[in-house]
């Protein structure tokens, strides 16, 4: 199955508060509020969305393309990607801007506040994918991830006008996005992402019903946190899947684009829907134990160990007949 991801690359500054950020909230007093926090520490990573969905897919064995808009300070960075597995030939290099930077401050709880600057990212708008789909003989599904927000319309334009399968991830750009744009990038969507707080948000700004949802995408797929992820349609009967369980929590950064990652992995390798689940839940999990988006690793056997643990020895036994054996 070939695979285009379209999203933001990004370095991420991250920083740990050891209280609650809900600690220094004044309920009464939020039309004018002002914080600081003094924090423990402070990591620089890699980050963005296409950046981290991609690393997912490089892990588990496939080779991804991705479509993005970065700076010229991008050389470490694209050889990180390069040597994990990702196809980064169809990246467009900003003569003017550096690549995007996302800072985000996690306190105890793992509640965040962030802040994203788009940098090259704004240029992403400028990639034309109808000759990329040329050199590359099209593709099989073309995931759009968050981005700029006029590239991830015309993106979704160029799918459609190309006949090219697509994925819906409009969750870190609903905040900025109207019920029209939204209602845009998902109509003809063969697959949705959003986290159930994200659901209740574009329900809200699109003014649709769940129903409204399954009539214009294929497939919704939505994650809910520690209770696991709901797979909905309008042709079966929910799916229900488990989280997968973990061992320690380290930082939740990146855990969402993990689970796109081993979700639509497992697409291509051609599991099921509650398999591609299981696949996705499991990655999030080693993302979450980890600090940052792109640091976890793990081998197949280990992988496998891990995902009889959550999922049981029979499902196991059903991944390991798709799993590439040296990852």
């Amino acid at each position: 199955m070939k695979i285009a991801v379209t999203g933001s690359v990004a370095t991420d500054y991250m920083m740990n508060f050891p209280g609650k950020i809900s600690d220094s909230i004044v309920v009464d007093s939020l039309e004018k509020i002002s914080l600081s926090f003094l924090v423990d520490d402070l990591e620089v990573r890699r980050g963005g969305t296409g950046a981290n969905i991609t690393f997912g897919m490089g892990m588990l064995g496939g080779s991804p393309l991705l479509i993005a808009a970065v700076g010229e300070d991008f050389t470490d960075y694209n050889s990180w990607l390069t040597r994990n597995g990702v196809d980064t030939t169809e990246i467009y290099t900003s003569k003017t801007q550096l690549t995007a930077r996302f800072t985000v401050t996690t306190d105890q709880s793992h509640n965040q506040i962030a802040s994203f600057y788009p940098g090259a990212m704004s240029e992403a708008r400028n990639i034309e994918l109808g000759p990329i789909f040329e050199r590359h003989n099209g593709f099989d599904l073309v995931l759009i991830a968050p981005d700029d927000p006029e590239a991830m319309l015309r993106h979704t334009d160029e799918c459609r006008q190309h006949k090219i399968p697509f994925a819906a991830d409009i969750s870190q750009t609903l905040a900025s996005l109207d019920g029209e744009s939204i209602r845009n990038l998902l109509i003809g969507a063969k697959y949705s992402f959003l986290n159930e707080y994200e659901m209740a948000l574009a329900m809200k700004k699109t003014d649709w019903e769940m129903s409204d949802f399954l009539e214009n995408v294929e497939i919704c797929v939505t994650t809910l946190g520690s209770k696991g992820a709901r797979i909905e349609s309008a042709v079966f009967a929910p799916i229900e899947v488990e989280v997968a369980k973990e061992r320690t929590k380290v930082d939740p950064t990146g855990i969402g684009d993990a689970f796109r990652a081993g979700f639509i992995s497992a697409l291509g390798w051609g599991m099921s829907l509650e398999g591609c689940a299981q696949v996705g839940s499991m990655v999030a999990t080693y993302c979450l134990e980890t600090q940052g988006g792109q640091e976890y690793r793990f081998s197949s056997e280990q992988f496998l160990e891990r995902f009889t643990e959550s999922y049981g020895a029979h499902s196991a036994e059903i991944l390991r007949t798709y799993l590439p054996q040296k990852i």
